[in-house]
């Protein structure tokens, strides 16, 4: 229970240290993989163009450059992360089972109609999942998961208005639908 009690209280501060000062809605797909963050970043690239959600100037490097916000024309912006140093009590680790290796963080531009930026994310995720093995969770600020795929299976979030039909149509892996949360209560 004191461990449950701790996760919560961690994804409380998480969440408010991310909402502080800025109103982003940002999404993090972190996955425990033996692909590199260069090689996420390079697939991540060739499948953005691919789709048309990038054009020609988002490069892996552009991707993997923490020194640029790179935004598409919808205004998504999309950085791939190494991530190297997460805390033992991160709730990926303890209340999903695994640790993240390679994370692709998502931000929505303001301005711009969310739900397309969510469904070109969608898009992005889906066949970059077709490319990375292992381990993945996509969720909003810890606090939703809009998919999980543990031990080779993929669960998307039962909430319709999370995977309309649009989305789904999105996903060519076979999939179940089931909610996940990162919270033990």
């Amino acid at each position: 229970m004191a461990i449950g009690l701790l996760v919560s209280g961690v994804c409380k501060r998480i969440r408010e240290r991310r909402n502080s000062g800025c109103m982003a809605i940002d999404f993090d797909l972190d996955m425990a993989t033996g692909s590199s963050a260069v090689e996420v970043a390079t697939w991540l690239a060739e499948i953005g163009r691919e789709i048309g959600v990038f054009d020609a100037s988002f490069t892996a490097e552009r991707l993997l450059d923490k020194g640029v916000f790179f935004y598409t024309s919808r205004g998504l912006w999309v950085r791939v992360l190494e991530t190297d140093r997460l805390s033992p009590w991160d709730p990926v680790v303890t209340e999903l089972g695994f640790t993240p290796t390679v994370s692709v963080a998502f931000r929505m531009g303001k301005g711009t109609d969310v739900g397309l930026q969510q469904t070109d994310m969608v898009g992005l995720v889906a066949r970059l999942l077709e490319r990375v093995e292992g381990d993945a969770v996509l969720h909003f600020q810890y606090e939703v998961i809009w998919l999980l795929r543990r031990n080779g299976e993929l669960s998307l979030n039962e909430r319709d208005d999370i995977w309309p039909p649009r989305r789904l149509a999105l996903m060519a892996q076979p999939y179940r639908r089931e909610t996940h949360s990162m919270d033990s209560e």
